[in-house]
């Protein structure tokens, strides 16, 4: 039955959100990717990406992170929130791609998830977003739409990732996270999704539910 709705499911979201692979988090090169994706943990991409535009002009290069003041740059990343973790990762990550990768960012997921303020989520942004690399983003949008709509039962964001890669075909990988990130913002918001206007109303269990 799942396999059934699956491709009801993705058909929907192909046909409502297209099947462009843009990333949200606005970058020139993977180091700014990696930097905005550690930035934009529990913050918008909206104010990640209006930090960045100058942030990425103060430190044009891995080299410039890796030599930055933690106090100023906790000053630079304030409105992120978290803003001492994050600078003291972003600092200590990039003196590690200087150290060990000549200040390219790496493609595999053990290299990545090896830097610091690294996990998962963020290695699988870059490995997706910079190296065209099947893989699926667990946020909370990802976890909590992809339960309502019956593809994992998990709530470990590792678990839900496995679950999904065993569900979903490759080469939706890349595009369930961007479809269901935009689906999360747009219709089906926590706390209070808009069911009564959402097209997957009817092949979710919340949804079925709504008169």
């Amino acid at each position: 039955m799942i396999q059934k709705n699956l491709q009801k499911i993705l058909n929907r979201l192909d046909e409502h959100y297209g099947t462009d692979a843009k990333c949200y988090l606005d970058h020139n090169t993977p180091w700014q990717l990696l930097i905005a994706t550690i930035l934009s943990a529990q913050c918008t991409d909206a104010r990640v990406n209006i930090v960045t535009g100058t942030l990425f002009k103060k430190y044009p290069t891995v080299e410039a992170f890796a030599s930055a003041d933690l106090k100023e740059l906790e000053n630079d990343i304030h409105s992120t929130g978290f803003y001492h973790n994050k600078a003291k990762n972003i600092i200590a990550c990039c003196q590690q791609l200087m150290e060990k990768y000549n200040g390219e960012v790496p493609s595999s997921i053990e290299e990545l998830t090896s830097l610091p303020g690294v996990g998962r989520k963020t290695a699988n942004v870059i490995r997706g977003n910079i190296y065209n690399e099947p893989s699926i983003v667990v946020d909370t949008h990802v976890k909590r739409v992809s339960k309502k709509l019956g593809l994992t039962e998990e709530t470990d964001p590792v678990k839900v990732e496995y679950d999904l890669m065993k569900k979903l075909p490759k080469d939706h990988w890349i595009l369930w996270n961007l479809q269901i990130i935009a689906h999360g913002r747009s219709i089906c918001k926590a706390p209070k999704p808009d069911c009564k206007n959402c097209f997957l109303k009817d092949l979710c269990d919340t949804g079925k539910k709504i008169k």
